[in-house]
């Protein structure tokens, strides 16, 4: 089956001169993602050595970022080998490589430029950096956070950046500028995620188990609404918490977990809409925002847990939620939420291996998983 993705809500590609045999096309003119999210297939599978120079127990790598690009064109990955490697969607294939040895690094994004990356560093110090992958160059460097980066979230429409620290702070960056211009000093806050218009941002603690929302034209002001997640899901207490998302319709807040549930909130009143239950299946072994390995284990044993920024994310459309787990991705219709606060699967793609992290394309209906190895999910044109 042909691994190219094909659009959100638009012509499918290629017509009946394009398949073989002259065959006839899908019968569906359009390609909504209600209509193929139970028939995704795992397409093209990339693994790959570590780096040369990476001194790793294991001869494969581990994933622990995706990111598309503005225009679904490219796939952004981080590795535990301190690598960002680069895929190209529509060829599906590895494009490039950008070694990070002297800095590490671990989450990983694209900003809106084209070909530039912004990503935080393991090693050295915390400093956050800007690369240019045209020339492998270092544009700008972020310097303030003291601690471990948790989390890096992209403004939709501008180049404003939040990221959240283990040094107990917020920090909200414009790209072309090296000094922050704003910070807020918060126990625990590890994870943040922009509302679809840009105008709001939440910050997700875990440490005060809570959600606060922020007017970014006014974020040196308190929160202007605070969910208190322990108090909507008792048992959050002993979930770890590696993802906080809005839907693109801006209704719904998607808290994911490395527990057997991610919660489902409404985005206006902070009520818990449900627990997105995968008892039977369970999260792949990583660790979530602000966790750490025993002290003194070595990074380059087998049994060194490696980080994640979530397994979970929505659909474009806002409708699904999709995760990985020990085996198979895991779906889940948020419109099912209306006769049940504790939703169990709709429906499970098959894939028989763990995804730690995974990543929806904003342009194509395309997704990616990935663990040991990125994995290229489209649907099966021939189940339609």
């Amino acid at each position: 089956m042909s691994s190219t993705p094909m659009a959100v809500d638009s012509p499918l590609h290629g017509g009946a001169s394009s398949r073989p045999n002259g065959a006839a096309p899908p019968p569906s003119a359009t390609a909504k993602i209600s209509d193929v999210i139970n028939i995704y297939r795992p397409t093209k599978l990339f693994r790959r050595e570590p780096a040369s120079t990476a001194k790793l127990a294991s001869s494969q790598t581990f994933i622990l970022s995706l990111n598309f690009d503005d225009e679904g064109a490219l796939l952004l990955t981080s590795e535990n080998d301190s690598t960002m490697q680069v895929y190209n969607v529509k060829e599906g294939k590895h494009s490039k490589s950008h070694i990070s040895h002297k800095y590490g690094c671990a989450h990983a994004m694209f900003s809106h430029s084209s070909g530039c990356i912004i990503h935080s560093s393991t090693k050295i110090n915390h400093t956050i950096r800007y690369l240019s992958t045209h020339d492998n160059s270092y544009l700008r460097y972020f310097e303030g956070h003291e601690q471990n980066v948790t989390n890096l979230a992209l403004h939709p429409g501008s180049d404003n950046f939040l990221s959240c620290s283990e040094d107990n702070t917020v920090r909200i960056w414009d790209i072309s500028t090296k000094n922050a211009c704003g910070k807020l000093n918060l126990n625990g806050a590890f994870l943040s995620a922009w509302d679809p218009s840009g105008n709001v941002f939440a910050v997700a603690s875990p440490t005060a188990q809570a959600i606060l929302l922020y007017d970014f034209r006014n974020y040196d002001k308190p929160p202007f609404s605070t969910f208190d997640v322990l108090k909507m899901s008792p048992e959050s207490m002993s979930k770890s918490w590696n993802k906080l998302e809005f839907s693109n319709d801006g209704k719904h807040i998607l808290l994911g977990t490395s527990g057997r549930s991610h919660l489902l909130i409404d985005a206006f009143s902070g009520d818990l809409k449900a627990h997105l239950r995968r008892d039977e299946k369970g999260a792949s072994r990583r660790l979530a925002a602000g966790e750490h390995n025993p002290e003194g284990m070595d990074p380059n044993s087998t049994d060194y847990i490696q980080q994640s920024t979530g397994d979970a994310c929505f659909t474009p459309d806002g409708r699904y939620v999709i995760s990985g787990s020990r085996k198979n991705i895991l779906v889940w219709d948020t419109l099912a939420s209306a006769q049940s606060d504790n939703l169990k699967p709709s429906y499970e793609l098959e894939y028989n291996g763990e995804s730690g992290v995974s990543a929806f394309n904003p342009r194509y209906n395309f997704f990616a998983s990935g663990d040991k190895e990125v994995v290229f999910w489209v649907p099966d044109q021939h189940a339609m």
